[in-house]
């Protein structure tokens, strides 16, 4: 395993990087407000050992958020959603319904379960006709 200096609990690296590859990564991280490249490259390493650990075993205790933007005018979503969400009781917590404008709705499911059992309502929620739009966020508890 590749080693590094170790200094009060932390070990220092080095990182090669393309100049244009850092000059984007710098942009970055000034946008999202980072300190440091040292403090967004944990939290990219963070991110992706947590995805990596979540993919790799559906059985892994989940939370997060499935957010959609649907036309409450088309035939029964609103049914469907609430059908749905009722089916899914040991995963939903708790929703949020924003009105949008006179047509759209957003809403937001917040879930907590098996990664698998939150993978498939949110697959199924973005299924239901009417949804225009849907996105999971996950992570460990």
């Amino acid at each position: 395993m590749p080693g590094g200096d170790f200094v009060a609990g932390v070990a220092r690296f080095g990182v090669s990087l393309e100049p244009g590859l850092l000059k984007s990564f710098d942009a970055l991280i000034k946008k999202e407000g980072y300190a440091t490249r040292s403090e967004a490259i944990r939290d990219l390493v963070r991110k992706s050992l947590t995805e990596t650990e979540i993919e790799g075993d559906a059985e892994s205790m989940v939370i997060g958020a499935i957010s959609i933007v649907y036309n409450h005018h088309a035939a029964n979503v609103t049914q469907r959603l609430l059908d749905l969400q009722h089916s899914h009781l040991p995963e939903v917590i708790a929703t949020t319904h924003v009105h949008v404008d006179r047509h759209k709705c957003l809403e937001t499911i917040i879930v907590r379960g098996k990664a698998s059992d939150v993978k498939k309502l949110a697959d199924n929620t973005r299924a239901i006709k009417g949804v225009q739009q849907g996105g999971l966020f996950i992570t460990k508890p």
